[in-house]
């Protein structure tokens, strides 16, 4: 499969949010251009984007909405559901275990895992807190395939080296802690303090 920017899918999932904007809206058909105006960049980057899976729209005509954002579903891998785990039921992962966005995008949220006894057990939104010793069997029977790591950043390397091994391929962690994996597991990291001093320098460069 060829190598695509991770700039690009970023960019291919802002193009989804706005199509289905514009679908809501009732709008049958958008230019490049538009789609260009809504996601900050040029209509000479969104034909290049969308060239890069396929021959998309009409010359003169723009793009059919509703074949459009079909196509960057299936592009996006959002044409079937995934099943989601979360370590950690502290505040972070709370909140993520009922956060609704998830399940509206195609994510499924299936279990949720915690090593403290006060936790293990407890009800959270539609789930029960399981306890982190079943997880790996879990991994495998429950078919789960996207890991969110809510632990501190002491626990964050041991348990992605376990469900790595489980054969888990996806992870996003909030955990601030430097992770490494191997080549085949996709890892994304969430680090907030890093998010809000970009915020602090965009503040205090602003009217520089």
């Amino acid at each position: 499969m060829k190598h695509i920017a991770e700039s690009t899918v970023r960019r291919l999932s802002l193009y989804l949010r706005f199509l289905e904007d514009f679908e809501a809206q009732g709008h049958a058909t958008i230019s490049s251009g538009e789609l260009a105006a809504q996601g900050g960049t040029t209509s000479a980057q969104v034909r290049k984007d969308l060239s890069l899976f396929g021959s998309f729209g009409k010359r003169g005509l723009g793009y059919s909405v509703s074949d459009l954002s079909r196509s960057l579903r299936g592009i996006l891998g959002l044409g079937r559901e995934w099943n989601v785990f979360i370590v950690g039921a502290g505040k972070i992962g709370a909140a993520l275990a009922q956060f609704r966005g998830f399940r509206q995008r195609g994510f499924k949220v299936i279990a949720v895992y915690d090593v403290e006894p006060a936790r293990i057990g407890r009800p959270l939104g539609d789930l029960v807190v399981r306890d982190q010793t079943e997880m790996e069997s879990d991994i495998a029977r429950l078919r789960l395939d996207i890991a969110l790591l809510a632990v501190p950043p002491e626990a964050a390397q041991p348990l992605v080296d376990r469900v790595v091994k489980a054969g888990v391929r996806a992870i996003l962690s909030f955990a601030p802690a430097p992770i490494h994996v191997p080549p085949h597991v996709t890892l994304r990291s969430v680090n907030m303090a890093f998010e809000l001093e970009i915020l602090s320098y965009a503040l205090v460069h602003a009217d520089k």
